[in-house]
Order: C-alpha cells, then sequence, then structure tokens
C-alpha cells in the first residue's frame, strides 16, 4: 500500500511519549510481578501447597477488577490525574518493596491485592489523559501504540525474568532469595514511571467521564445484544472460551515447569513463548492466508491452539512444551486480532461500546472462576504413575489433567465458533485453507463447469479522484503488454445499466430512499457481472473496472450510514461472490476532488460536503481491513507518479501474456527440410 505526505507519527508528540514511556514501564512491571510473586509464593510452600499458594496469587490479582472497577473510574473523573497516577505509581512501589522485605504469604496477598486496586485508578486517569495530549485525527494510532505497549511488554518482562533468575543462581542459594531480587527490580519500575509522570505538566486536571459501571451490569446489559447476532455470539463464545483455557494454563504453569524438572528461568522462557506466539499469530498469519476466510481462521485458531495445549500436557519435554507453547500462543493471537477487527468492523457504532464492555467483564469472570479452580482441580487428580515397560514410567498429576481440561475447553469452543460464523458454508475446508496458502481464493466450479482465469482490476476513491483516467492508462499499457482488456464502468454499462444510472445520477431523482438506491446500484452490479465481467474473465482477459463492491460499501455504507454488513450481503449475492484481484483506491480530500469539477454534474456529486468526507473515510476503513487486497495512492500527486505507482504494484500479478497453448506450440522443434 502506498501513502505519501503522512503526518508526523503520534510518538513525536512528547507529552504523549512522556506518557508511553511511563504505560510501557507500568506494563513492563505488571507482567514481571506476575512471574515474580508466583515465583516467590510457590518458595514459600512446600508440596502440593504450591499449588494453591500460586492460584491464590492470580485469584488476589483479578478480584479488584470485579469489585473496585466503578469507584476507580469514578476517582478519575473527580480527581487531578497526574497527581492520582504519581500517588498510584508510588504505592505500588512502596508495596512491591514490602513483599520481599516482610517475606510473608499473608502479606504477598494483602500486598498483591492492594497494588491491583492502586493499578484500576491508575488505568481510567491514563486513559482519560490520552485525547488531552494528541490530536483527534491521531487518536486511534496513539491507542494502538498502548495496546502494542501493553502486551509488547510481556516477553520483554519474561525474558527479564529468565536473566534475572540465571544471574540470582549464582549470587543466592534458595529461590526465595531469587524471587526476591526481581522483585526489587519491578519496584524500581513503577518509581521512574511516577517521576516520568511527575514531569508530565501537560496533563489536565479533569477531563471527560471515563466511569466503569459494575461487572454485572456490564455483562446484563451485553447479553441482550450478543445473544440475538450469531457473529457476535460465536466470538463471545470463542474469546471467552480461549481465555478460560488460558487461565488454567496461567494457574498451573509455574508448577507444571517445575514438575519437567524447570526452573524460574525455564519458567520465563515459557511464559514469555506465549507472548512471541501470539506476536506471530498477530502479524504474520493474516498476511500468509490472504484469502482465506478471516470467520473460518477464527474458529481454527481456537481449536489449533486447543490441540497445541494438549500436546503441552502429554509430551513432558521442557524444550518442546516450550515450542509448543509458541504455537499455542500464535493460536490465541490470530484469534485475538481477528475478533478484535471484526468487532470493529461488524458492530455498529452504537453497539459496539457495550460489546466490548461486555466481553472484558465476561472475559474477567471466567479467568477469575478458572484460576480458582485450578488448584482444586489438580489437588483433586493428584500424582498417578504409569507403567509403560519396564525401564519407563509416565507421570500424569493434576497439572496434566488441568491443561488437558483446558485444552477441551479450547477445542470445543473452537468448534462452536466455527459453526456459528462459518460464511462459507459448502465450501471444503481443507481445499479453500490449500488455497489460501498458495496465496489464491478457492472458487468452487460454475454449474457448467468453467472458472475465471483473468485478472480483475477495481479502481475506487471519491468523486475527482481520477479513477477513470487512471483505469483508461492502464487499460492502454496492458494492451501495449499484449493483454486481451476488457475496461468497464459502474453503474452503467449494460443496458439496463444505462437506464438505471439515468435513475441513479438525475439529480431530478428526488425522494430515493438509501435502502432503494443501494438495490438499484446491487442490481446493476448483478447485470454488470453477469453480462460483462464474468463473461471476460472467464476466457482469460483483464477486467479493468471504474467502481465496483466498494463503492456501494463508502457511498451507501458510510456515506448514507446504513450497515455495511447488509451492505456487502446483498453484494455478494448479486455478484456471486466475485471479487477483485486487486482494489486501487485514489485518496483524495473530498474538497479536492470536487474542486475538480466546474459545478456539481450528478446527484451523488452534489451531496453536501460532510456526505464525501465520509465516503472518504469508509474507504480508507475497507483499505485498513484487507491491506493486501488493496492499493491505496495519495491522488493528489502528479498523474505519471500515480501511474508508475499502479504499474509497479499491477505488474506483480500479471499472468504470462502468451497463451500456454501457444507457448507449447512455439517451443516444439520445427522440421528442417531441403
Amino acid at each position: 500500500m502506498t501513502r505519501t505526505g503522512s503526518s508526523p507519527g503520534v510518538l513525536s508528540i512528547k507529552p504523549f511519549r512522556r506518557l508511553w514511556i511511563a504505560l510501557s514501564l507500568s506494563s513492563f512491571g505488571d507482567w514481571l510481578s506476575i512471574l515474580a510473586l508466583t515465583a516467590l509464593a510457590g518458595s514459600l510452600t512446600k508440596g502440593s501447597a504450591e499449588n494453591y499458594a500460586i492460584g491464590g496469587v492470580l485469584v488476589v490479582k483479578l478480584l479488584p477488577a470485579l469489585v473496585f472497577g466503578p469507584l476507580a473510574g469514578a476517582v478519575a473523573d473527580r480527581f487531578d490525574r497526574r497527581t492520582t497516577m504519581v500517588i498510584a505509581d508510588i504505592l505500588r512501589f512502596s508495596l512491591f518493596l514490602s513483599i520481599p522485605i516482610v517475606g510473608r504469604l499473608d502479606w504477598l496477598y494483602i500486598a498483591t491485592f492492594l497494588v491491583e486496586v492502586v493499578t484500576l485508578f491508575w488505568i481510567p486517569a491514563k486513559e482519560a489523559t490520552v485525547p488531552n495530549l494528541v490530536p483527534k485525527d491521531q487518536l486511534e494510532k496513539a491507542n494502538q501504540i498502548s495496546l502494542i505497549s501493553t502486551y509488547g511488554s510481556a516477553p520483554v518482562a519474561a525474558g527479564t525474568f529468565s536473566v534475572l533468575a540465571l544471574i540470582s543462581g549464582v549470587l543466592f542459594e534458595t529461590q526465595r532469595q531469587q524471587a526476591n531480587l526481581a522483585l526489587y527490580i519491578n519496584a524500581v519500575t513503577f518509581l521512574v514511571s511516577a517521576a516520568t509522570i511527575f514531569s508530565l505538566r501537560e496533563i489536565p486536571k479533569q477531563g471527560g467521564k471515563v466511569s466503569v459501571p459494575s461487572i454485572l451490569k456490564q455483562i446484563f446489559a451485553g447479553w441482550r445484544f450478543v445473544g440475538s447476532t450469531p457473529l457476535v455470539r460465536g466470538l463471545t463464545v470463542g474469546i471467552v472460551g480461549a481465555f478460560a483455557a488460558g487461565g488454567a494454563v496461567i494457574g498451573i504453569a509455574k508448577v507444571y515447569v517445575k514438575a519437567l524438572g524447570g526452573g524460574d528461568a525455564a519458567y520465563g522462557v515459557v511464559f514469555g513463548m506465549v507472548f512471541v506466539g501470539m506476536a506471530i499469530g498477530m502479524f504474520l498469519a493474516p498476511r500468509i492466508l490472504k484469502e482465506f476466510s478471516r470467520r473460518r481462521l477464527f474458529g481454527l485458531a481456537i481449536i489449533g491452539a486447543g490441540i497445541a495445549l494438549a500436546l503441552i500436557a502429554i509430551i513432558q519435554n521442557l524444550v518442546i512444551v516450550a515450542l509448543l507453547t509458541a504455537l499455542l500462543g500464535t493460536g490465541a493471537g490470530i484469534a485475538w486480532v481477528i475478533g478484535y477487527t471484526l468487532i470493529g468492523l461488524e458492530v455498529e457504532d452504537s453497539l459496539r461500546g457495550r460489546t466490548w464492555a461486555f466481553l472484558q467483564s465476561l472475559v474477567r469472570v471466567a479467568l477469575l472462576l478458572t484460576v480458582a479452580a485450578v488448584p482444586f482441580i489438580a489437588g483433586a487428580v493428584g500424582e498417578h504413575r504409569i507403567k509403560l515397560n519396564k525401564n519407563s514410567v509416565y507421570h500424569f498429576d493434576g497439572p496434566n489433567a488441568v491443561l488437558l481440561l483446558g485444552a477441551l475447553v479450547a477445542v470445543i469452543v473452537g468448534l462452536l465458533a466455527y459453526r456459528q460464523m462459518d460464511d462459507r458454508r459448502g465450501v471444503p475446508l481443507l481445499r479453500d485453507l490449500m488455497a489460501a496458502l498458495r496465496g489464491e481464493e478457492y472458487a468452487p466450479e460454475e454449474p457448467g463447469g468453467s472458472r475465471e482465469r483473468g485478472v480483475f482490476l477495481a479502481f475506487e476513491g471519491g468523486e475527482g479522484a481520477g479513477k477513470t483516467t487512471q483505469a483508461r492508462l492502464l487499460a492502454i499499457w496492458l494492451r501495449d503488454q499484449g493483454f486481451d482488456v476488457v475496461t468497464t464502468r459502474e453503474p452503467g454499462s449494460t443496458k439496463m445499466g444505462m437506464r438505471l444510472r439515468a435513475i441513479l445520477l438525475d439529480k431530478e431523482t428526488t425522494g430515493l430512499s438509501a435502502r432503494a438506491e443501494t438495490l438499484l446500484y446491487a442490481a446493476d452490479r448483478a447485470q454488470h457481472v453477469a453480462e460483462v465481467i464474468r463473461p471476460a474473465l472467464q476466457r482469460g482477459a483483464i477486467v479493468v473496472t471504474d467502481r465496483y463492491v466498494d463503492s456501494s460499501l463508502a457511498y451507501q455504507g458510510a456515506g448514507r450510514e446504513l450497515k455495511g454488513k447488509e451492505i456487502a450481503e446483498v453484494n455478494r449475492w448479486a455478484t456471486g461472490g466475485l471479487t477483485p484481484d486487486l482494489t486501487i483506491i485514489l485518496d483524495v480530500p473530498s474538497d479536492v476532488g470536487l474542486g475538480r469539477f466546474a459545478s456539481p454534474a450528478d446527484r451523488i456529486e452534489s451531496e453536501p460536503r460532510e456526505f464525501h468526507e465520509r465516503v472518504r473515510r469508509g474507504f480508507r476503513a475497507l483499505a485498513e481491513a484487507e491491506p493486501h487486497r488493496y492499493l491505496v495512492i495519495d491522488g493528489t500527486q502528479p498523474q505519471a507518479d500515480i501511474t508508475r505507482q499502479i504499474h509497479d504494484r499491477v505488474r506483480s500479478i500479471l499472468p504470462d501474456p502468451v497463451p500456454a497453448t501457444a507457448e507449447a506450440v512455439t517451443s516444439t522443434m520445427p522440421v528442417i527440410s531441403d
């Protein structure tokens, strides 16, 4: 994707950069504290009590969010946010420092509970501060960077813990002393964070409300909407089930690593591998499986994570377990990024907030219940020895049972989510997956046994973006390369379409509802595909169209503010699911594009400026959701530069202009005779 003239990165804003540093330190300290506290709790107990001690740490870390969330939000609304964050960080520094000094399990629980209560006051104060430090047009990017920092610091904390464990193993004799070193360093991170925020004078004393309703209220309010929507129901089942399975892993990981002969360093490595895998899943999988259905991939990712978890429970080799943990994290990362994206794209703005609140609340409850139950399940199973042969004994203990149970939960919820969300019913899964791995979209044979063999290119953009000019120039260039090229447009490339175009674009057409307009465009498109596009593709031609389905999604979806999901479904049915191989979006500000006309020429061009701005944002949102399928170009550049960028991208997907049959003939040795 090509973009030029972009604004400086959000981290170039000095106040936000300082807040980001504080957030990164705080997140690093939170992750490091999980490892250090569970390690210390394990060192303060013996035998089966270790399971309960570690589970207790995780329970007291989760419990405050269920009780004090609303109170913390109210404090962030009413008090100086900078003071709130500085005091919170100083308190966290003091509490973490006190844990190794006191050295008792009861104080560890009390201090951990207080730390989490204090953290609840820090988070809403930070969330309310960000919009005051960055421009509105960069707020989404700022939130993305904050999210990356929150989860990206986890593998860094895990690696740090492993290194500290190795160093302290040389310096100290007991595991307790080794865990203490990590807690001292953990405390220092919050002291540095407090100093960083104290220097941030730009934080306003008060701002918008960010109060958090109670957990039970969020769950009941969200259930009505979720229960009636198959997509969100599938996402909810998958995400909550996956987190429940993850809670089983978190609750038993320390004990399981110890049973495999690993110490704190190995525990840190295994913990970090989960997040390394998540990063791989979030960034690589959607790029490798570009053409595969995201809804199908969501359920399959959770099933894959469940299978990896089952193998972790069965294979008792620490190195293999670490590698399988990365595979488990990969599945979780794929599911998380798809769930995050689908909710953003498919759920209406008015419902998106309650959907996220519902999911987050339900996830907290699922994690708390799972972590609390894990020690009891492990204790109930006990220790078992299975004699395989004279020299080999297989150990099946409580941790193995917990991990297998978590794997079973993950596989079941993955299957349920897959069935709820499958948007390609009737398409064989294996063939669909293999086609995606080859970089192709699997298309079943048409009733007559024919399939598209050509290349389908679409030009999109707002009014005056230059689509028609660039489509014509591309067609000329392709014909010069020896290709069979069909140029077309929407609406009006068929006899019926010409009549529809007259209705749709005529200024005299008044009283046309947004839904009727959408259906008329879909009718034109259905005839366009059947009469022009599909026959050309079936004979192997390159089709270049000026507008296609994305125009309806942008104009009627974003512009007319209709539901994008419904428009997509209507057009998917109208076109038989035919999707361009590449969509080229020429992006220009609406005032620039409309300024290229002497006067508004048709009904759409005559719409107000706000309408065209929504259309522009609609096109950009489509490209950001599936970047592999789009080329976005700054349409204010010189025409020659735009043409060159289009040629560079189109060239990579072009077939051989010489037909295979002709190549077969020309490759034979001619007969030479006198």
